[in-house]
């Protein structure tokens, strides 16, 4: 049997998703099981702490935290509306027959007609798992905001906290949606530069997933300069225990210059 280009989209474009997929798995598992190696894992525990101490405050002085979780929530409107537009644009491009453009002699592979719907519907499917992904972002993000601005009320931190972390997931998902997409786009132009993308993406992500800062344990202001004191009061007494005489001698310079 001769060989023919349209037998790469059949080798290379499983091998690239499924370098992807993988490394997607892998992530989960480290998400789950080694939450502090993730940047994942690194932010949620900054956020479950933000949450924390912005509980502590009353209700009325919450507005930063409000505004905070409000850019969360403009971001994510403009992701999921960027996300409908090209799924918009994706399924009018697949209703028309003009896809002259993506059969031309450069693109090495199958470009027949039902492989060309194949990988438009595919595209699709990322961008529109993207919008809902950043939908249920928004819908997280504005409970938040609700339990955040509840006035005279003892909310419980696991509430809000559970709320936050769950837009954070669901804006990480969109994204990952995304990142699928920009991969099924190269195949558009031929299943070798879909296939570098995906090692180039799943190396890049690598590296911008992997947390090296160990988890602070992150402390009230006021009480750590309220230990710095203690300390340094501890510390006065001790040297003035070990040397008495140049306390005596602090107090007879005091009472002399006093006179």
């Amino acid at each position: 049997m001769s060989w023919r280009k349209e037998c790469l989209d059949v080798i290379l474009v499983p091998i690239g998703l499924l370098i992807m997929s993988g490394y997607h798995l892998f992530l989960l598992y480290r998400c789950l099981k080694f939450p502090q190696t993730t940047v994942i894992g690194y932010e949620n525990h900054c956020r479950k702490v933000w949450v924390e101490r912005m509980l502590q405050i009353e209700a009325k002085e919450r507005g930063m935290s409000l505004t905070v979780i409000s850019t969360t929530l403009s971001a994510a409107t403009f992701l999921a509306s960027t996300s409908l537009a090209l799924s918009s644009l994706i399924g009018a491009w697949i209703g028309s027959s003009s896809h002259s453009v993506f059969t031309a002699d450069f693109i090495y592979g199958d470009t027949s007609p039902s492989m060309i719907s194949v990988k438009y519907i595919s595209l699709l499917s990322c961008f529109l798992v993207a919008f809902g992904s950043f939908l249920q972002c928004v819908r997280s993000s504005v409970h938040a905001i609700f339990l955040m601005s509840m006035p005279n009320s003892d909310i419980p931190v696991a509430y809000v906290q559970k709320a936050v972390i769950t837009a954070s997931i669901f804006w990480s998902v969109g994204l990952r949606a995304i990142y699928f997409a920009i991969n099924l786009l190269l195949w558009i132009f031929g299943p070798i530069p879909m296939l570098i993308c995906s090692v180039t993406m799943v190396v890049v992500l690598h590296n911008l997933d992997t947390n090296s800062t160990a988890l602070h344990n992150f402390q009230p202001k006021k009480d750590l300069n309220l230990l710095s004191k203690m300390g340094h009061g501890v510390s006065d007494i001790m040297r003035g225990v070990e040397h008495p005489e140049n306390v005596q001698g602090a107090k007879g310079t005091g009472s002399a210059s006093t006179g």
